[in-house]
């Protein structure tokens, strides 16, 4: 609920604190005493438009503060901390405007975009004035009221709208893929014929480069690779010396009187070591007086490599992966049947379950809207609209205006006189029809939106009497479980509210305007009975402001 709203160096106002309480709160006063400035400020604090002449005159800025307690099951406190703010019980908005229009907007002291402020403001106040009633002069919002109403949850339906259009995307870049591969098919084939009949390998041309080096240098390297070998294995080689060496040591171990074992163990390895050596360089020699490629087919084999990743744009080690992925594409083509079958069906099956939902939400829509109008229908009469009819109407839309909230478009219509048709409220209701129509509404959706703070600027516009009467005990009726702030120049209404307070004018020459509570019940008759009589206050004026704060208690 608004805790206190304070005002500064807007329009008439210098400095304003002004301290609600909860329930039914009515604010009165003479017309042109700045009731409307302080829907104004309220309506900044909470994000709406800002504009450079809500400044004082002389002053550099305005700037308006509304504290607000927020329980934790609060939706704006989940809101909140999903954009990095702390949990606080008290919530404080900020809107500062400088004499040149500029504007700057604060949550809990923190610096916020004008958008985030107004989304929070939407979450804590509705204000439905005479002119500009929320939620029933914009049919987008019809069906999110109806909706809050008959307790539809549409997550799991905007869900399955978006399977079914991913499903629909799938199949379509399938479709344009399969379109592209079939006009590309004849290349396809016959570049991947090209590639198998290179069969090309990773790191092929690496494994080429180094033959060609090696190859380079053929005679000079089995020259070496021949000397080495005769100094391992030939007769005078290393190989032989140790034989011999081991050979000799084994005939004088058991005569030689000293530990020979160790020297054995070396000899051996040795052997074992010159053994291997011998096996390394024969394989050598071999490999270079047999190599299956001369330097001829290195080269043709090289630009063969290098011919083909220049055709496709790529290296020469890519080529065995591209002749993977153009099989791929070939394979796709030879089994575009299925797969457009599979994609095909699982379009099938996420339209049928999305059907399915908005079926059953459209119905749950339509039995929500007779009852809502039966009992709109039974609050009209008091509210001075006995001869109008109100009127939900969800109707199905056509597909391509289909969408994740379902396929109905709601209407709220009314008719306010008897057999014309019923229309769009901005068409056919007037302005104070309009405010009690949403009276009507709210009184029938009581436990329905967020914003625990309703506010209503002459709601009682144009009536007076038993209406107005019934406008009170309707507001009073709403107070039972949210805080209503309403605008009022009905003493009927004025009467009902458990919290009253005065809109006045003071000073001449520098005219400023103030709010005070009226706490004391005899300041309480004497602004209701002006209210009745105007300026010149009678005795009967107080005492029927008497017999309506009597009835109103």
């Amino acid at each position: 609920m608004l805790r206190t709203l304070h005002i500064r160096s807007v329009v008439l106002v210098d400095q304003l604190t002004v301290e609600f309480t909860s329930g039914f709160c009515a604010l009165t006063g003479e017309t042109g005493a700045g009731k409307s400035i302080l829907l104004d400020s309220l309506g900044l604090a909470l994000g709406g438009r800002s504009d450079s002449g809500l400044v004082r005159k002389g002053a550099d800025q305005a700037q308006v503060t509304a504290a607000f307690d927020c329980p934790a099951v609060h939706p704006l406190r989940r809101f909140l901390q999903e954009q990095g703010f702390e949990s606080d019980e008290t919530i404080v908005l900020r809107r500062i405007v400088g004499a040149d229009g500029r504007s700057r907007a604060f949550i809990n002291d923190r610096p916020v975009s004008v958008g985030l402020l107004k989304q929070a403001g939407d979450l804590l106040v509705e204000i439905h004035g005479q002119f500009d009633t929320q939620g029933l002069l914009d049919p987008r919002t019809h069906r999110l009221l109806l909706d809050e109403y008959a307790g539809v949850d549409a997550r799991k339906l905007e869900k399955l709208w978006d399977s079914w259009r991913h499903a629909v995307t799938a199949l379509a870049e399938a479709q344009v893929a399969l379109e592209k591969a079939r006009a590309d098919e004849e290349y396809l084939r016959h570049a991947v014929k090209e590639l198998e009949d290179l069969a090309p390998e990773s790191g092929e041309e690496e494994q080429l480069l180094m033959r060609r080096e090696s190859l380079k240098h053929r005679g000079q390297v089995l020259e070496a690779l021949q000397e080495a070998w005769n100094a391992i294995a030939s007769d005078a080689g290393a190989e032989m010396a140790v034989g011999r060496a081991s050979r000799t040591l084994g005939r004088i171990l058991d005569k030689a009187g000293c530990d020979l074992s160790e020297a054995m163990a070396a000899l051996d390895r040795a052997g074992d070591e010159l053994q291997a050596a011998v096996a390394d360089v024969q394989s050598a020699i071999s490999r270079m007086e047999n190599s299956a490629l001369s330097m001829e087919e290195i080269e043709d084999r090289l630009y063969a490599l290098r011919g083909m990743a220049r055709k496709h744009h790529c290296k020469p080690d890519d080529l065995a992966q591209l002749a993977d992925r153009l099989r791929e594409e070939v394979a796709l083509i030879d089994k575009q049947d299925d797969r457009l079958a599979a994609l095909g069906h699982q379009v099938m099956e996420a339209r049928k379950s999305y059907e399915a939902e908005a079926r059953a939400i459209s119905r749950k829509r339509k039995d929500a809207a007779v009852k809502l109008d039966k009992l709109v229908a039974q609050e009209l009469p008091p509210l001075k609209l006995d001869k109008a009819r109100f009127e939900t109407r969800v109707d199905a839309v056509s597909e391509d205006a289909w969408g994740p909230a379902g396929m109905d478009q709601v209407q709220f219509l009314v008719a306010t006189n008897p057999g014309s048709y019923p229309g769009p409220l901005n068409k056919i209701a007037s302005g104070g029809e309009m405010s009690r129509f949403m009276l009507a509404l709210k009184v029938v959706m009581t436990e329905v939106g967020a914003a625990p703070t309703l506010v209503f600027d002459e709601v009682d516009s144009g009536i007076g009497g038993g209406t107005a009467a019934a406008v009170g005990e309707r507001l009073a009726r709403l107070a039972a479980g949210r805080q209503i702030l309403v605008v009022t120049h009905s003493p009927q209404v004025a009467a009902r509210a458990g919290s009253h307070f005065i809109v006045m004018k003071q000073g001449q020459k520098d005219t400023k305007t103030t709010v005070l509570p009226l706490q004391a019940m005899n300041d309480r008759r004497e602004e209701i009975a002006r209210m009745i009589s105007g300026a010149e206050i009678t005795a009967e004026a107080r005492a029927a402001a008497a017999k309506l704060l009597e009835t109103g208690s």
